[in-house]
């Protein structure tokens, strides 16, 4: 029973780690990703409990070395999910009656584990499982996903804090009830702070979550899964899966306990998700709370005032980090004519300078795309590119997949603000730039603006603080994070609510209150100390 108003520790951004030659953190993480690499592991479906294995099995093996197996998953099916969706509902009720500091201690704890004993496995198997290198996996796996923990605690607790006004007489309040089912947590390959927010989130507010990762993930989402258990999860309140999305979908959206869906993917898939939601709305008990992150056509906006060096590792670091694999990354860039030449002598000594190859060797800037389809997708592009006698790669243009999936960090220059790769989106390490007459912002602006469907990040580089403002006023609705004098990469957790609009998805902000509030369902209460005992009203008098 609970005895008093309870304060969280106050939440803090989780330092990030420089893994420097000679730090102890980079010994201790070369020393992981040595060991895991030397075993194979045999990963189980968690369902209520239990490691569920089939022997139907699929081979995980890193995009940088694709021979490697670093392990096998066992592959589920209808009746998994079937399963799975009955061990939440079976948890549900033990789980939205605990008090919520219970709630509260058991994320606070995957907090510090993932800070603390969990940190070098996270990071070793987001590097070789997705191929980010040293940097990128610290500030993702171990970093983002601690944050997530942390910061959604206290957003939890203010938006319980959160109370109506009372009259003389009555007592009014308000209780946020988790939602009526289960939700299910569709995560992507990119990021594995996602994979591991979108299901805990919601179960942080009460929720109980069916959870399947993309394919590329699995090996990293298992070890989010043990984490979850050492923190004290209880069985069945997070369920993990591998099942095909169309056997997900046929079991998940035609059940009637179906409350919601925390999603990140391409645009395509939500959009049938959503359509099929639509079609079977009658069958649902409640309204499905729809919550999705979709990706984007993210651009760099450069004014005649720009600073060139900070336009420059704006698009180098914004285009290229992650392989260009992050929903945030810069794929189009609006130049000034007056600045394109020096622009372009820096960015290029920038792309000579990267290395690219394994994470295993911590001096490669660039590592390999997540997969076969992938690259074949990325490369059909620059292809097309190299024979189109309107466009030139102006540096980068080569791929080899001998030993993994490895594209150079392409640029291709177009005269066609409208050339294919300056509207689609393409998800790899390729940006397209156009260079635009200098005194033609106010024009360029508006080709920013409707060119892409999406809505995600944007950036604009300038000095002058009247084309920063008219940029920012005209840009409007084309991102839902917008940078000034930076990269259109890097959200940070409690700093920087992540989301965007348009085709790039529902802007309920990762890492934020917003997001919170769309697992939970209030309840108001209103309670009066002297009721009335005649109906009558004084003015009947």
């Amino acid at each position: 029973m609970s005895t008093g108003f309870f304060n969280v520790p106050t939440a803090a951004n989780e330092p990030v780690k420089n893994y420097a030659p000679g730090s102890p953190e980079r010994k201790l993480l070369q020393d992981t990703i040595a060991a895991m690499r030397n075993q194979q592991l045999d990963i189980p479906m968690y369902i209520g409990g239990c490691e569920i294995r089939t022997n139907d099995k699929a081979t995980l093996t890193s995009p940088h070395d694709h021979q490697h197996v670093l392990g096998y998953y066992h592959k589920g099916n209808q009746n998994h999910v079937t399963q799975a969706i009955e061990a939440a509902l079976a948890a549900r009720q033990s789980w939205a009656a605990m008090s919520w500091e219970h709630r509260a201690s058991i994320f606070l704890k995957a907090a510090e584990l993932a800070a603390g004993p969990y940190r070098m496995r996270l990071n070793a198997a987001t590097m070789m499982g997705q191929s980010k290198n040293v940097y990128q996996a610290e500030i993702d796996a171990a970093c983002e996903f601690t944050d997530f923990l942390r910061f959604n605690v206290q957003y939890m607790t203010e938006i319980y804090k959160q109370q109506p006004l009372s009259s003389p007489g009555v007592w009014n309040r308000v209780e946020q009830r988790p939602l009526e089912g289960f939700v299910f947590a569709l995560t992507p390959f990119n990021f594995t702070a996602i994979a591991g927010n979108l299901p805990s989130s919601p179960a942080l507010m009460g929720n109980v979550v069916v959870w399947k990762p993309a394919n590329t993930q699995i090996y990293a989402a298992n070890v989010l899964m043990q984490l979850f258990r050492e923190a004290g999860v209880p069985d069945g309140v997070i369920n993990l899966v591998f099942v095909s999305g169309p056997d997900a979908g046929e079991v998940i959206f035609k059940h009637p306990d179906f409350a919601g869906i925390h999603f990140t993917g391409s645009t395509g898939v939500f959009q049938d998700i959503w359509k099929t939601i639509g079609s079977n709305i009658y069958r649902y008990k409640s309204y499905p709370r729809i919550v999705g992150e979709t990706g984007g056509k993210d651009f760099i906006m450069a004014h005649a005032s720009a600073d060139v060096k900070i336009l420059a590792t704006a698009l180098s670091r914004g285009a290229f980090e992650y392989q260009g694999q992050k929903c945030s990354a810069a794929s189009r860039a609006y130049i000034p004519s007056n600045l394109w030449e020096e622009t372009k002598s820096l960015l290029i000594a920038d792309l000579k300078s990267f290395k690219m190859g394994p994470t295993e060797d911590f001096s490669n800037f660039i590592n390999a795309v997540i997969d076969e389809k992938s690259f074949h997708k990325l490369t059909q592009y620059i292809d097309q590119a190299k024979n189109d006698k309107n466009v030139e790669i102006i540096a980068g243009g080569n791929y080899d997949k001998s030993k993994g999936w490895f594209i150079e960090p392409t640029v291709i220059l177009t005269k066609d603000p409208q050339y294919t790769t300056m509207c689609e989106e393409l998800f790899g390490p390729v940006l397209t730039i156009f260079v635009y007459p200098h005194d033609k912002y106010e024009e360029t602006l508006e080709i920013v603006d409707k060119t892409s469907i999406y809505a995600l990040t944007g950036a604009i580089i300038a000095q002058d603080r009247y084309a920063i403002e008219l940029a920012t006023k005209r840009l409007n609705n084309s991102a839902g994070n917008f940078y000034i004098n930076d990269k259109c990469t890097g959200a940070v957790v409690g700093q920087q609510p992540f989301g965007g609009a348009r085709g790039s998805g529902t802007n309920d902000k990762a890492g934020s209150m917003i997001n919170l509030l769309r697992w939970v369902s209030p309840r108001t209460i209103k309670e009066v100390f002297v009721p009335p005992t005649d109906y009558r009203y004084p003015f009947l008098g």
